[in-house]
């Protein structure tokens, strides 16, 4: 190839190289910043309230019509949802991968409305609203007491109005909720006073909806040939706690009137008296802020700190703010750790150049290779729209190693010029550049031509890949550049030739000796090596056993390696579940969750602790549910004894010997944001029968029996309990039309006293809250209470208990359906050297045998896509990279047959990577070591490091049979120049093999933040390019004997007429005799 012009144009390939950096550059500063690449699916979710309502009720008449009509909305990919006993409607629509959400969002909101009028109008009253959801959690933060001087109403509120406000117009902000109430004006009825007065609580909100109203009475002298004219205002809606007190509920017959303070106590309270929150034992009100799609995480987050310090200079006294998760955290340190990685390889990798060139000036000019190629591509990488995340970085720690091995293949090829003593550095570079200009540009397409077909792929796994292969391809391309243009130019300008006969004169320094002694040691080498390739020519059936043996293990291997999709990391947080028993009042789950939080507090690691009572991550709303955030130390402050696995462990241990009455739960939030909660495997069981609930609970229970039975399975359980205390309410229907009234006014005056009603409206604080109607909370605490309470019959009161029976039940707290079927959810954790893979495999197996007919069961969340995208995808893309691979060095040898010689090669090095992943698992499985060491899987980073070593394993075999090869033509004997050839590149073969091995050893080594996937990397990089180069230096050479020997039986070789003096020596030396 003729690349003299870059040669003999130092400046101009100076220049090229300036530019692409300074481009890089400029993409650096620009590009976002993430922890994954956007893979959640678009998410709608549609929420519905009928107050007072039980959990069947809002399944029959709120989820059965809107889910009816929903199913089936354009691109939806599953539906769930949720109906509980506290009247709450909730479900979530999710969509395809690269759905729109908004027009999803719009889509299902079109749905919704043609389900409107089949709703109850206590629905519709309140609103069905839809919403688009983002998934992922980007903070979660509480406001405090830390002096415990305010009340619950005052913090909620203060939040509410001042702070979420804020936190709703920060740009990327997609929801944020409170896990609080708004004020709301309480009218407490006293059933017995109401009794006396003849009311009942249908009076009460009519009267609300006739004295307080805003109302637009009109004007005075509008056209009437004033002077003047005035707007005549009415009060309107009432403020005061006083003014509800004066409302008039009635003319009594003696001339007075009564007022709705006589007859009930008012105050200004909470809406609902569902949620408790403690952070660090003081009250607090907890928000949870979620992420709006396609929009950058972590600037998000910061500008969310930056509001969040902003407001905490202007909190009353005593109020302070706890960031209780923060995804960040994990992000920084994690990138951190990447570029301390990058620095690491990089140093490494210069030593072990220095070493094999034993000149300063050649080793930096690998080491200006590597910035200049990174650096470019990352403005490559802000034109196809990427952001810099773990796996665009962690491809580059990778690239790192094939850079260097373009670089140095240029150095060490006019070195080798230099040795045969080329006078003119310039002489050498240009020589060199023409014998390696066509295996250099072939390595590079064979190099990207292996990663482009890993970004065909689609679904979660796709992503990734692409991701990471593209990020690859782009460094390759312009490492290849760089060899082609720059190292030969700074080549032809740094390196001297050897001056002969100098050595002997100088005393040697302590360098030198050991140079001498590194060449001396790696001369014998060289010649042993030669006498280890003859004899392997010799025995061609041993060559080619190794290499069927080598396939055969790697099938093994690929079957029996277990599969994941992404390990999970010591992300810095940990999530609590707490489930009470059912029918648990919510004074007692509080005494309960302090316990919980005083023992998580006994726990050195842990650094703030956040309770909520009320709502459950895993399990519903209601008293009988909590979660708790915790949230641990920087991991510098850390032991590695306190990584997040060990806290969970001792954390469980501990609440199961403390806390009798509850499950308590520990478990690491999921590393993929946006699917489920926690990493376990989200298995929804289904009852397809339509049976009844309690058999489906036997099914579903007898299920997870034998799940556990398996050893795969650690533990399997489903949060769903049919046995929450109820009362059924029978109405006498005889016995109503006996005494004049109907069933619905004794349902209203039900609603009314226990069940709450939502009367009216009022204004204040510049906002508008409810007013709501109730019995106050002494009249309704039993069974006995129900004695007081009247129902109007005519114009008497007669007591409810005539007309109801009440009977003691059990029925579930909350009734969940996926895709339209009932269903239970059940969280399976895989064994600990299991992986999810293995889990999934084991669950199939036992639904198969155990589960009855009308019974199914469907994966949500991380599992499902991990489900979709195992295996067989991964099976197609790597043969895809073979056939590449193949196709583009037939084309370059112009020869269907010799390309073997390459390609059955590389299973060698791919079997060596699966063989040090089961090595590290092997050694996790120890259980001295499992906490530290965790286990390895065939995961997305590990498919990632076998792609790219299907590159780089077919590079080394790349140069071997090109030099081989321009031997033969020459006129050597096959044989002789399979030899040669190999003995040729041998050495920039070990540099730069060993060059990515040692610049990977940080990775294999690495601890701390990130630590699984960063080890799963290096491990089976390293122990692919170990084993694959130590094989592949001994038979590479013996199948280009027998494939050339093919070939030219198909093709008999055309010889090159070339005057190489520096061949003549060799070719009369080995030339056959015959």
């Amino acid at each position: 190839m003729k690349l003299d012009k870059f040669i003999n144009r130092p400046v101009l390939s100076t220049v090229i190289s300036i530019l692409i950096v300074i481009l890089g550059v400029i993409g650096l500063a620009t590009l976002p910043v993430t922890q994954y690449p956007d893979i959640a699916p678009p998410t709608v979710s549609v929420r519905a309230t009928y107050t007072g309502a039980n959990a069947q009720t809002v399944l029959n008449s709120v989820i059965a019509p809107l889910e009816d009509q929903i199913n089936g909305v354009e691109n939806m990919m599953y539906i769930t949802s949720t109906a509980s006993n506290n009247g709450s409607a909730d479900i979530s629509i999710y969509f395809n991968q690269g759905t729109d959400p908004d027009m999803a969002a719009v889509n299902v909101q079109n749905r919704v409305s043609m389900a409107q009028g089949l709703l109850p109008a206590e629905v519709t009253k309140v609103g069905v609203t839809t919403q688009k959801r983002q998934n992922s959690m980007l903070l979660i933060f509480s406001l405090y007491d830390e002096s415990d001087k305010y009340n619950i109403e005052f913090i909620e509120n203060y939040a509410k109005i001042n702070l979420i406000p804020e936190i709703q117009r920060v740009k990327g902000v997609g929801d944020a909720s409170v896990m609080g109430q708004d004020y709301s004006m309480r009218i407490w009825l006293k059933p017995d006073v109401m009794a006396q007065y003849k009311l009942v609580p249908s009076d009460i909100s009519a009267v609300l909806a006739e004295q307080n109203i805003e109302a637009a009475p009109g004007q005075f002298g509008e056209r009437g040939n004033q002077t003047f004219q005035y707007t005549i205002r009415y009060k309107g809606r009432l403020q005061q706690t006083q003014e509800f007190e004066d409302i008039v509920v009635k003319a009594l017959p003696n001339g007075e009137v009564l007022r709705l303070g006589d007859v009930a106590t008012i105050e200004l309270g909470r809406l609902a008296y569902t949620f408790n929150n403690r952070v660090n034992g003081h009250k607090a009100v907890t928000c949870i802020t979620y992420q709006m799609a396609g929009t950058n995480a972590t600037e998000t987050i910061n500008n969310l700190l930056e509001v969040i310090e902003k407001t905490e200079e202007t909190l009353p006294a005593g109020l302070k703010i706890n960031v209780a998760q923060n995804a960040n955290d994990f992000l920084y340190a994690s990138i951190h750790e990447v570029i301390k990685t990058l620095i690491e390889a990089f140093i490494l990798v210069f030593i072990v150049v220095y070493i094999f060139l034993q000149d300063m000036r050649s080793t930096l000019i690998p080491a200006i290779a590597i910035p200049v190629a990174l650096i470019a591509t990352f403005f490559v990488l802000k034109l196809i729209g990427f952001s810099v995340n773990l796996l665009t970085l962690s491809a580059m720690v990778l690239a790192i190693a094939i850079v260097v091995d373009d670089a140095i293949v240029v150095v060490e090829g006019v070195h080798a010029k230099l040795d045969q003593g080329y006078k003119s550095s310039r002489e050498a570079s240009i020589d060199a550049m023409s014998e390696l200009g066509g295996a250099l540009v072939s390595i590079t397409l064979v190099m990207m031509s292996v990663f482009i077909p890993v970004s065909f792929m689609g679904g979660t796994a796709g992503t990734f890949y692409r991701q990471f292969g593209i990020t690859m391809a782009v460094s390759i391309a312009f490492s290849a550049l760089n060899a082609l243009t720059l190292s030969p130019a700074l080549c032809a300008l740094f390196l001297k030739p050897h001056t002969s006969g100098e050595h002997g004169s100088k005393k040697m320094s302590m360098v030198d000796r050991f140079h001498t002694s590194f060449n001396a040691a790696y001369d014998s080498l060289l010649k042993s090596y030669k006498k280890r390739v003859v004899f392997f020519i010799h025995k061609k059936w041993l060559s080619f056993g190794l290499v069927a043996a080598s396939i055969v293990l790697l099938m093994f291997f690929m079957k029996t390696t277990p599969t994941g999709m992404v390990p999970n990391e010591d992300t810095g947080t940990i999530m609590g579940a707490i489930t009470l028993p059912p029918g648990t009042s919510q004074e007692r789950a509080m005494e309960v969750l302090s316990k919980v939080d005083s023992l998580i507090a006994a726990d050195p690691a842990v650094e703030s602790r956040t309770i909520i009572s009320g709502f459950g991550f895993i399990g519903g709303q209601g008293p009988s549910y909590g979660s708790a955030i915790i949230k641990l130390k920087d991991w510098e402050e850390r032991s590695t004894m306190q990584n997040s696995d060990m806290v969970v462990a001792t954390l469980f241990m501990r609440a199961q010997k403390v806390i009798k009455d509850a499950q308590v739960l520990f478990f690491a939030p999921p590393m993929i944001p946006g699917y489920s909660m926690s990493s376990d495997i989200e298995l929804n069981m289904q009852d397809k029968t339509g049976g009844d609930l309690n058999h489906f609970f036997e099914v579903v229970k007898a299920y997870n029996a034998e799940l556990e039975k398996r050893p795969e399975i650690s533990r399997a359980q489903t949060t769903f309990n049919p046995n929450f205390p109820q009362y059924q309410l029978d109405i006498d229907a005889a016995a109503c039309k006996k005494a004049g009234i109907s069933p619905s006014d004794i349902l209203s005056t039900m609603q009314g006293y226990f069940g709450g009603l939502y009367a009216s409206n009022f204004n204040r604080f510049g906002k508008m809250y409810r007013v709501m109607i109730q019995a106050e909370p002494d009249a309704t605490k039993n069974m006995e209470s129900l004695n007081s309470i009247k129902v109007r019959s005519g114009n008497e009161m007669a007591p409810i208990t005539q007309f109801v029976s009440m009977k003691k039940v059990y029925g579930p707290d909350i009734i969940s359906r996926f895709n339209l079927y009932t269903s239970m959810k059940v969280m399976v954790a895989p064994a600990s050297g299991y992986t999810s893979g293995q889990a999934l495999q084991a669950i199939a197996e036992v639904a198969k045998e155990n589960l009855p007919t009308g019974f199914g069961y469907e994966l949500g969340g991380m599992a499902r896509e991990e489900a979709e995208t195992s295996g067989s995808t991964t099976g197609i893309i790597f043969i895809l990279c073979f056939v590449f691979v193949y196709l583009l060095l037939s084309a370059q040898y112009e020869s269907y047959i010799l390309p073997l010689a390459v390609l059955l090669s590389v299973p060698f090095g791919l079997m060596g990577s699966f063989v040090f992943v089961n090595g590290f698992g092997a050694l996790g499985s120890i259980p001295a070591l499992k906490m530290i060491l965790g286990s390895m899987s065939n995961d997305i980073y590990m498919q990632i490091a076998l792609i790219m070593l299907m590159g780089l394993l077919a590079k080394n075999a790349i140069l071997i049979v090109e030099f081989a090869l321009d031997r033969r033509k020459q006129g050597m004997s096959i044989s002789w120049a399979a030899v040669l050839g190999a003995a040729a590149r041998l050495r920039p073969i070990l540099m730069t093999s060993l060059a990515m091995i040692v610049g990977l050893l940080p990775l294999m080594f690495a601890f701390g933040v990130g630590a699984h996937g960063n080890r799963t990397l290096g491990a089976s990089a390293i122990g692919g390019m170990l084993i694959g180069m130590i094989l592949q230096i001994f038979i590479v050479p013996v199948l280009f004997v027998v494939f050339q020997w093919l070939q030219e039986k198909v093709k008999p070789i055309e010889w090159d007429i070339m005057d190489e003096s520096e061949m003549e020596a060799e070719i009369e030396q080995y030339s056959p005799t015959k």
